[in-house]
């Protein structure tokens, strides 16, 4: 039997728009980026010396799939605040789907998460935001500079890292079983999926 609500897993590299498709979709929408690590925590890994936040092992997929099962069968959950400046949860609060049968949870490790969400029943879709690498580049370096997340060196560093890498990015979310998609299929996928669920009287 399937739950309630269920999910629309959001992937795609850093800076591929996922957040603005998420909201375009007019679904309720969790940001998985919520779920990473604490910057203290020993479990994190490690890359030249640094913490590789590029890593899925530097989120916490277990705490997120409770939580997105829980969406789906109550319609409610109390989910953490992280603060990407400060590398930790710096609160909670309450997320209500207020009776939308589907919602979206997007962030760069959805993908992680494609196949526990199928076999649990709660999966939706599963999509991997694909643009051009430049246009990703840019987007990404003008919001992290914008939201002051890190130092601009830094920035800049991770921003050339990524964009090198972003194609194996992309295999890897697809081989965990995202469907790679530009922004306007991801909606229109949305689209037909909410035209297809009947209304409640």
């Amino acid at each position: 039997m399937k739950p309630p609500h269920r999910v629309v897993l959001l992937a795609g590299p850093s800076g591929s728009g996922k957040s603005y498709v998420a909201r375009r979709t007019g679904l309720p929408v969790l940001c998985l980026d919520d779920f990473y690590k604490d910057g203290d925590d020993p479990t994190l890994p490690r890359r030249h010396d640094r913490i590789d936040w590029d890593s899925p092992h530097a989120w916490d997929a277990g705490f997120a799939v409770e939580t997105i099962a829980r969406l789906a069968r109550d319609g409610k959950a109390e989910v953490p605040v992280y603060a990407i400046g400060e590398d930790r949860r710096v609160g909670t609060r309450t997320f209500d789907l207020a009776g939308a049968p589907f919602f979206v949870a997007e962030g760069i490790f959805a993908a992680e998460i494609v196949a526990e969400c199928r076999d649990r029943g709660l999966l939706a879709g599963a999509y991997a935001l694909r643009r051009p690498r430049g246009a990703t580049f840019l987007r990404r370096l003008t919001r992290d500079l914008a939201e002051q997340r890190k130092a601009p060196g830094v920035l800049l560093r991770r921003g050339l890292t990524l964009l090198r890498e972003e194609p194996a990015v992309l295999r890897r979310q697809t081989g965990l079983g995202a469907e790679a998609a530009r922004a306007r299929e991801v909606l229109r996928r949305v689209a037909m999926l909410l035209a297809g669920h009947p209304r409640r009287s």
